[in-house]
């Protein structure tokens, strides 16, 4: 054989090494700093949940955005958003007297949000969790929460697991997803709003004058 045909062979075996290379790393996916950057909170959680085990953790993460990563959410119409933001205001409203059914009705009412914006639905939980993950990973905790809460009640433990400062941290944090999904993005079809823009709608309106009196109840009757 001679000297130019095995480096010949030779160059074209590194270029198949190269090339099953690049199409494994694409298999399994973003990794590493990306993924820890893409999911945030979500990430540090995979490997709490993975006993510290990051390459575990990162498998997890990867599958998630494998199978929802392309998940593209669905616009809702300016009439859905107004049924959605009356509905948390009255979760806040209902809270003061009746915090565990304000809890159970936020499950619900996210749970509705998400399948309305084109997330997994039909009481698939989990896997509406972890396609939020992959797309609102930085507040998709509260939703954990408040569903963690509305679950051990609905299955007979009467005090939720949780007191009632608990329950409003996880209506409050799990405020910021509900936000997220409602309010329209820039692939909506139109302008992403400002602040100033959403508090133009009376729901929206209503719902921070109940969030400001909401707040003040409970640090009264803290």
């Amino acid at each position: 054989m001679s000297t130019g045909l095995i480096i010949a062979l030779i160059v074209i075996v590194a270029v198949v090494v190269a090339v099953a290379a690049v199409l494994t790393l694409r298999a399994r996916g973003p990794h590493g700093k990306g993924l820890k950057r893409r999911f945030g909170p979500e990430y540090e959680r995979a490997v709490a949940r993975h006993d510290g085990d990051t390459k575990a953790a990162e498998r997890e993460l990867a599958e998630r955005v494998q199978r929802h990563g392309d998940l593209r959410e669905r616009p809702l119409e300016p009439v859905e958003r107004e049924r959605f933001e009356a509905r948390w205001t009255a979760v806040q409203e209902r809270f003061v007297d009746a915090p565990r059914d304000a809890v159970a009705e936020a499950d619900r009412l996210i749970a509705e949000l998400a399948a309305a914006r084109g997330f997994p639905a039909d009481g698939h939980y989990e896997d509406q969790l972890a396609a939020l993950s992959v797309h609102h990973a930085h507040h998709v905790e509260g939703y954990r929460r408040v569903h963690r809460v509305a679950q051990a009640h609905a299955n007979g433990a009467h005090d939720g697991g949780a007191g009632t400062e608990e329950m409003r941290e996880a209506v409050v944090e799990a405020r910021a997803l509900f936000e997220e999904l409602v309010r329209p993005s820039r692939h909506d079809g139109g302008h992403h709003r400002g602040d100033g823009d959403r508090t133009s709608s009376p729901a929206v309106r209503r719902g921070h004058q109940t969030s400001s009196l909401f707040h003040r109840r409970q640090t009264k009757e803290s």
